[in-house]
């Protein structure tokens, strides 16, 4: 699968990724952030059935992980430092899970849209275990892109519209206050 591609009105050449790290709340909450971002929506990939509803993925029966596709441009942030943001917002050291959520449905993943950035994803990697991050090894599966679907509506934007709402509040502010302070240089204005 080659990278997606288009152009926006300022004639930019947008590119996607694809990004699996618990909970797709907390990722398009940091993602939305992140200069050079135009678009993040959460969804679904790497599964085998077809428009999988939240509730049949909520299962762990139909393979899918939930995911954020996050539409930037890479004149502005490139792939690689969008992994190292993804990285440091969630732990890729815990299989299938992140904290209190558990099943294949929370596991880390880069889904990866060409070559050039599966490469780029190993250089980000390798250059994580040689920093001695984490005392575990990092399990973020590394797999191509087959199928991409859209979460239902009411998650998107979910943190956005839900500040109160208490997952929001104990997981998901936690997580962008932890990018706001790591990562200043790329917020947008």
């Amino acid at each position: 699968m080659t990278s997606q591609t288009s152009s926006s009105g300022s004639g930019a050449n947008l590119q996607i990724a694809t990004l699996a790290g618990g909970c797709f709340w907390c990722l398009e909450a940091v993602f939305d952030q992140v200069i050079g971002v135009t678009d993040v929506v959460s969804g679904y990939a790497g599964g085998h059935a077809a428009n999988p509803t939240y509730q049949q993925v909520c299962t762990g029966n139909t393979g899918h992980a939930e995911v954020v596709q996050v539409t930037f441009d890479p004149a502005v942030i490139d792939f690689a430092d969008l992994l190292r943001i993804f990285f440091a917002i969630h732990d890729p050291t815990t299989l299938n899970r992140q904290g209190a959520d558990v099943g294949t449905q929370y596991r880390s993943a880069i889904f990866y849209h060409d070559e050039a950035q599966k490469a780029a994803a190993e250089a980000v990697i390798e250059e994580l275990v040689d920093e001695k991050l984490w005392h575990d090894p990092i399990v973020t599966e590394l797999v191509p892109l087959q199928a991409f679907y859209p979460a239902e509506d009411y998650h998107q934007e979910y943190f956005a519209n839900n500040p109160g709402q208490g997952y929001c509040q104990f997981v998901v502010a936690p997580k962008v206050a932890k990018f706001r302070q790591k990562f200043q240089h790329r917020l947008k204005a």
